[in-house]
């Protein structure tokens, strides 16, 4: 069975939508820049990729959901919306009759991660623990009356799950995926699978989070993973750690038989998937690159397709040493001294935690269509360890239509995702 896409949606710092945020990668232009949001004069990072200039009514227009709602919910519904709405999903709907339409919703199913483990879902009681001075029974007693009563509500995991099924009346099979930087990656995989089961005949995927919190900015620095410099610089022999931006990306997948039968435009196809874990710690990875390299094999089956077909690799590029490198072992030993054109994104809109991988494939089926592998101008000198890999701080032309995108996150967390331009949409 064929799975295709014919929905894109995202935002980040990088922009509201997926042109803007292609051309701001196109022409080098990173939105990392200071901390607006929150005062940071003695936080050790005080930059990152924040979405700026921009309300919670740009992104969801419904105000009475707004009390209902957090940051990272606000953006997966707007790049839920946007990857709907480019679909033709809605539009096709309203011409159906009512038993049609009916199971049209029933048969679209919903997939959502989410990073599950922001601090700021603790940040209303701060005020009442400081007060209560640690008393319990102050602090217990006072609860109802200081900590917001939509508490519990605002911060539900599956918020942007539910919240797409209830305003686009969708009803079918979903699942929500906290498994941090991977989620949305894992999300969309899901997707898939669901349709390749015969679950689902099409499928929403979202990947959304907003990092950009005191708390998380702190401890990620004390683990040595962020750079305090305002730049990221995957695979560079400066890279001192990644940057945290914050966003959501979506897709929307379908069968090419349903796609074809509506006239929908077929923006790129589904082929496969890898994932594994490395199993060695917490935030640890394998120097010979094994996980990543297993995911990628994986994937590679999954597709049915030889690694000599692949004419793109989208990396993770998060700008750490160790993952960079272990990254370039893994890519080296399954494409050999000749690997097709690397590239990587996060330079330009950060590390999106669990929207960084949906992200990445949402560009990466944007450059297969331009045939183009974007450059990473924040690149000044390849790390000679990590050679040979075929990353450059500008442009290199593409001569193949399909992509392995890699995503990896914490507990050893590593997966690859393949994916294949349509013939039609190449430009």
């Amino acid at each position: 069975m064929r799975i295709v896409f014919t929905g894109l949606g995202a935002v980040c710092g990088a922009g509201l939508t997926t042109e803007s945020i292609w051309d701001a990668v196109r022409t080098g232009r990173s939105a990392i820049g200071p901390l607006t949001r929150w005062g940071a004069p003695r936080c050790p990072v005080r930059h990152a990729a924040e979405v700026v200039g921009v309300g919670a009514h740009t992104l969801v227009e419904d105000k009475k959901l707004h009390k209902f709602l957090s940051r990272t919910d606000l953006f997966g519904l707007y790049a839920a919306k946007a990857a709907i709405v480019q679909s033709g999903l809605l539009a096709y709907r309203e011409k159906l009759d009512t038993p049609t339409a009916k199971r049209f919703n029933d048969r679209t199913g919903i997939f959502v991660g989410s990073g599950g483990g922001n601090y700021s879902s603790n940040y209303d009681f701060f005020p009442l623990m400081t007060q209560a001075g640690g008393n319990l029974q102050t602090f217990g007693r006072e609860l109802d009356s200081s900590v917001n009563p939509m508490w519990l509500l605002t911060h539900l995991p599956n918020n942007v799950l539910c919240y797409i099924g209830i305003r686009h009346g969708f009803k079918g099979t979903n699942a929500c995926i906290t498994n941090q930087c991977v989620g949305g990656m894992l999300a969309l995989a899901e997707g898939a699978a669901a349709i390749g089961a015969g679950e689902a005949e099409r499928a929403v995927a979202a990947g959304h989070d907003a990092p950009i919190e005191p708390e998380t900015v702190l401890h990620y620095h004390r683990l040595g993973l962020l750079a305090e410099e305002e730049v990221l610089r995957p695979f560079d022999l400066g890279r001192a750690g990644t940057v945290f931006g914050e966003g959501a990306a979506a897709v929307v997948l379908e069968t090419a038989e349903g796609a074809e039968a509506r006239q929908a435009p077929i923006l790129g196809e589904y082929l496969g998937t890898g994932c594994v874990s490395e199993g060695t710690g917490i935030v640890e990875v394998r120097p010979d690159g094994d996980g990543v390299k297993r995911a990628i094999e994986l994937a590679l089956v999954d597709a049915g397709i030889a690694r000599e077909q692949v004419g793109l690799i989208v990396a993770h590029g998060n700008g750490n040493r160790a993952s960079d490198a272990s990254e370039a072992v893994a890519i080296r030993r399954i494409f050999g001294e000749r690997p097709p054109p690397v590239t990587a994104f996060k330079w330009a809109f950060g590390h999106l935690i669990a929207g960084s991988g949906i992200l990445d494939v949402v560009m990466a089926l944007t450059a297969l269509r331009k045939q183009v592998a974007p450059g990473i101008p924040t690149l000044r000198s390849l790390d000679p360890a990590l050679a040979p890999l075929p990353v450059s701080p500008t442009a290199q032309p593409l001569s193949g239509n399909i992509a392995v995108v890699l995503s990896r996150g914490f507990g050893g967390m590593n997966t690859a995702l393949v994916v294949r331009a349509a013939a039609e949409a190449v430009q």
